[in-house]
């Protein structure tokens, strides 16, 4: 079991804004990626579908620190802080590997739900399981 999931990555022009930076909501959905790459390659995907459940994101917080822009190669960074009931902590770090700087932190809060009501259930072992809990500050990680 590996606590911290890497990803890296080449920005596309595609998600640069008229600012000439990265746009904000390509953060979001690279976070939603980078935890759903991390479930799979745990097995959290495999036992929650099997169990007639999905993961729903509840939240998200972003802080931008510096801006990314087209052809950086970014190293997205995340764990799992808490698993409570029917919801999970997961923590996120955006770094730019070339010169080592953070350029974004960030959290998204996530409810385990039926794939059919959408209501929330308990999280079970089979799920929980799958990840190591690391209590690490937003800037730790990794």
């Amino acid at each position: 079991m590996k606590p911290f999931y890497h990803q890296e990555f080449v920005v596309p022009r595609a998600v640069v804004d008229d600012n000439g930076h990265v746009n904000n909501v390509a953060y979001v959905q690279w976070m939603q990626d980078v935890a759903i790459a991390h479930a799979t390659d745990v097995g959290c995907t495999a036992q929650t579908q099997a169990l007639g459940a999905t993961w729903v994101a509840r939240s998200h917080q972003i802080t931008y620190l510096r801006p990314a822009f087209a052809g950086d190669r970014l190293r997205l960074i995340t764990w799992v802080a808490t698993l409570r009931k029917a919801r999970s902590t997961r923590h996120y770090k955006f770094l730019r590997p070339s010169d080592d700087t953070v350029l974004a932190t960030g959290a998204t809060e996530w409810v385990f739900v039926d794939a059919i009501t959408h209501r929330p259930r308990t999280i079970p072992l089979s799920v929980s399981g799958c990840f190591e809990l690391v209590d690490a500050p937003v800037d730790g990680g990794g």
